[in-house]
């Protein structure tokens, strides 16, 4: 059965790489000046920042539960840091939804929406280090269960 921690799990790892993808992307299309890539970096910004509402949604499912105890703090520092990483990817997506369809491409907001992609990435790298210790180093969402011996054949 699929439960909300394995849901969250299972979600995630997509909006990290669509985004930092995204963004590897947007800097060739800064290198290269090529329309190909600008364009792919657009489209995986939208993706990632769809996947990253998906997993944060998630992430509230998964985290039921969990609000007492050891794993209280480090459960509050990783939902604050996606909490930022949502609202970062939400405002980065919506200012080149706007520019895309205005057609503005002025070099300062050119290079606002570039620091604005590279800080949502830097939050993901945190978000993500910080719920890889939720599970790695605090056990967050880790069931741990013995073989059933009792139901093995024994002929």
């Amino acid at each position: 059965m699929i439960t909300a921690p394995h849901l969250h799990a299972m979600l995630i790892h997509f909006p990290i790489a669509l985004l930092l993808i995204g963004f590897i992307t947007e800097a060739v299309a800064l290198i290269t000046k090529k329309h190909f890539f600008k364009n792919a970096a657009f489209y995986l910004l939208l993706l990632g920042a769809l996947g990253t509402i998906a997993a944060y949604i998630s992430g509230g499912y998964a985290g039921d539960g969990m609000t007492d105890g050891i794993l209280q703090e480090p459960l509050e520092l990783h939902e604050d840091a996606a909490t930022i990483t949502l609202w970062l990817a939400i405002g980065t997506a919506l200012l080149r939804v706007a520019m895309h369809f205005l057609n503005y491409k002025k070099a300062w907001l050119q290079g606002v929406s570039f620091l604005l992609f590279a800080v949502l990435v830097g939050f993901i790298a945190r978000t993500g280090y910080l719920g890889g210790e939720l599970v790695f180093k605090h056990g967050a969402g880790i069931e741990l269960a013995l073989p059933d011996f009792e139901t093995q054949n024994t002929d």
